[in-house]
């Protein structure tokens, strides 16, 4: 069983729409797995996600986001070339340049479920704002990076890279505007990015 089958109707518990979306935005999270957790908040930024259980599902499902969007002939801009090597077999076409692209493929550090935002920092980024990058973002990571909070995520990160810690450490939380969000003064001034999270099985 996939960590989010409960999301399908695979699980006994279930937390109902109207709970989650009837409380208010300074009221205790509720009592549910982070999975949950963070699906409830990424799809209520505006994000769209595909869970996927193999890397094979995560080449179709990245074939079917260009085919829906009509980029195949535009080129990604990626900064990470272990990222290139991974997708060498899909036909992409990458560039380094950002003012040459309409997309940002990318990795991140963790999916913070307290907001469902993703946090990067200048492993993904380099010295880039995020102002800076195509409005297009898709995101790929694996649900073994999800924690709990933003400090949780922080906390990670430092451990993980003790000797030198990575600077230009943000997260992409405002995604292409919903209903929900629409009225959110937080998101004033922010860079809201188009962005799909290619969310690959790894537990």
């Amino acid at each position: 069983m996939g960590i989010f089958d409960k999301l399908f109707g695979g699980g006994k518990k279930k937390v109902s729409k109207e709970t989650v979306e009837t409380r208010g935005m300074h009221m205790p999270d509720l009592n549910i797995p982070v999975d949950e957790k963070f699906t409830i908040h990424f799809k209520k930024n505006g994000g769209k996600f595909i869970y996927c259980d193999s890397f094979d599902e995560v080449s179709e499902a990245l074939k079917n986001i260009i085919e829906e969007n009509h980029w195949e002939e535009l080129p990604f801009f990626v900064m990470n070339p272990l990222l290139k090597d991974k997708f060498s077999k899909d036909n992409l076409r990458f560039t380094d340049r950002a003012n040459e692209s309409e997309i940002f493929f990318t990795t991140c550090e963790h999916l913070v479920a307290q907001n469902g935002s993703i946090l990067v920092c200048s492993n993904q980024l380099k010295e880039k704002k995020l102002n800076e990058l195509p409005d297009n973002v898709i995101v790929f990571a694996t649900t073994s990076q999800l924690v709990s909070t933003i400090g949780e995520g922080l906390k990670t990160i430092k451990k993980k890279y003790r000797q030198v810690i990575p600077a230009n450490i943000t997260t992409i939380k405002h995604f292409q505007g919903t209903e929900e969000n629409a009225n959110d003064f937080l998101t004033y001034g922010s860079s809201t990015k188009h962005l799909y999270l290619l969310l690959m099985e790894d537990l």
